[in-house]
């Protein structure tokens, strides 16, 4: 158990220092995308797939998410990242910051996609 609480300690000081660097003007301007895609959608209080949902439910927060922080690493300068990581590791916040706009974005994708699925339903059924 305890290597699981490391692990999860380290990818919260990881996405702290990709928010910083997302900020960094040194960073490419789809490494800071990317950056600020993963960490909204690492902090968002809403998964894109519901933790109740059996299994697939915690894939996105045991796959997507560190794919996500390996991926963003790997495209971020090697001083930058140390910088960054310096920082993150003198200032890493005392409560789990959220983002809202990323829940929101997460709630919309829900309503596009029930809102096709009814659609679709509505065709099959006329037949």
């Amino acid at each position: 158990m305890q290597p699981l609480k490391q692990l999860a300690k380290k990818l919260k000081k990881e996405t702290y220092a990709i928010y910083l660097a997302s900020k960094d003007t040194r960073m490419p301007w789809y490494a800071k995308l990317l950056a600020a895609i993963v960490v909204a959608y690492a902090v968002s209080p809403i998964d894109l797939i519901p933790d109740f949902v059996p299994i697939l439910g915690y894939l996105d927060d045991l796959i997507l998410v560190p794919l996500g922080i390996w991926l963003v690493l790997k495209m971020i300068p090697p001083s930058v990242l140390a910088e960054c990581r310096q920082r993150a590791e003198a200032t890493q916040p005392q409560e789990k910051p959220t983002s809202l706009v990323a829940a929101g974005v997460i709630v919309i994708i829900w309503v596009i996609l029930g809102s096709l699925i009814v659609l679709l339903l509505k065709h099959f059924l006329k037949r």
